[in-house]
């Protein structure tokens, strides 16, 4: 059955960049022509896409990121999960569900080369193939190295690695897992609902540093970092000899727009206590993927693991959806359904 292609479709462009708080009016939904597919394109009806903070960093210009900046007065991207409905020719054929890069729009023009099939068995809800699930697989195992009996400190918890972090260190043996939030109520949740045994709450009375050495008496043996700055350094303050951290996030910067997060560390400290500090880029991980796919279908399945997010309906609703993720609004991830 072929599937009606209208004229026009839904965009999202930056107006405007930001000076100071990012805001919906920088930000406009316009209708433009459907596009047309060349040779070796597929055109997709996007059905769901991720909003993720680096968003931020990229509409203020990319702050040297190995990934395209946002331009002004065209459309953004961003992950998104859709339908081929016209496909000239390739390995892909009208009715494959694919996920790709070109969010922010209905319909999207997209080489075959970056469209990739999604396996119906691999995952039982298609929308975790948004997920940021493989960051926080490989920010736990191969970062933070997190073993069984560990104390493990995930920072950014409620985020939408964050959930997915402290899920795959637990099912990885971690004995202890504390998160780090902006609210008591986010982080309430992380204990009654994603298995955390405790959590720090960001901008409380008492400092970062204080919360963690009463929530890990004993200290941490993995950390995984998606924060940096004040986080990071009470973390390398609280960890004990031959603690393993994954720095996968810069978050403290990425609010902003940036993406530098600053920490002062002692490096004789670090030394003397054999406390290793690992940088995770995906790229250098992919071998890693197919197994980190595997644990994390087979979890969903088994119900050992959630995929908390939150969903938005609507192309005109992105703006709003990204604004109300760097401010800290939901938890989990957050999807818009186009």
């Amino acid at each position: 059955m072929t599937t009606a292609v209208p004229a026009t479709h839904g965009e999202v462009w930056l107006r405007a960049r930001p000076d100071g708080v990012l805001g919906t009016d920088h930000f406009e939904v316009v209708r433009v022509p459907v596009p047309e597919v060349r040779a070796g394109q597929v055109l997709v009806r996007n059905r769901l896409m991720s909003v993720v903070a680096v968003m931020r960093t990229l509409i203020e210009g990319g702050a040297g990121l190995p990934i395209p900046a946002a331009a002004l007065g065209e459309p953004l991207w961003a992950p998104a999960l859709g339908e081929v409905v016209a496909a000239p020719g390739g390995e892909l054929a009208p009715g494959d569900l694919v996920t790709h890069g070109l969010g922010w729009r209905e319909y999207a023009a997209v080489d075959v080369a970056e469209a990739q099939r999604v396996d119906p068995s691999e995952l039982p809800d298609p929308a975790a193939h948004l997920s940021q699930a493989m960051t926080a697989w490989l920010g736990v195992v191969r970062g933070a190295e997190v073993r069984p009996g560990d104390t493990v400190f995930v920072t950014g918890a409620a985020g939408g690695v964050g959930t997915m972090a402290g899920q795959f260190a637990r099912l990885r043996g971690a004995e202890r897992v504390i998160g780090s939030t902006g609210s008591r109520l986010k982080g309430e949740y992380l204990v009654r609902e994603l298995g955390y045994d405790a959590f720090v709450v960001r901008g409380a009375e008492a400092p970062i540093e204080e919360q963690l050495r009463e929530a890990a008496p004993d200290g941490l043996d993995a950390v995984f970092d998606n924060v940096g700055g004040e986080q990071l350094v009470a973390a390398l303050a609280v960890a004990r000899r031959g603690a393993r951290v994954g720095l996968v996030g810069a978050l403290s910067g990425q609010l902003s727009g940036g993406f530098a997060a600053p920490a002062r560390i002692d490096t004789g400290s670090l030394i003397m206590r054999g406390i290793t500090l690992r940088g995770m880029s995906g790229s250098d991980h992919l071998d890693a993927i197919p197994e980190g796919m595997r644990e994390f279908g087979r979890g969903l399945r088994e119900g050992s693991i959630v995929f908390p997010h939150a969903r938005l309906s609507g192309v005109d609703q992105a703006p709003r959806a990204l604004c109300e993720l760097l401010e800290g609004r939901h938890t989990g991830a957050v999807l818009v359904e186009l």
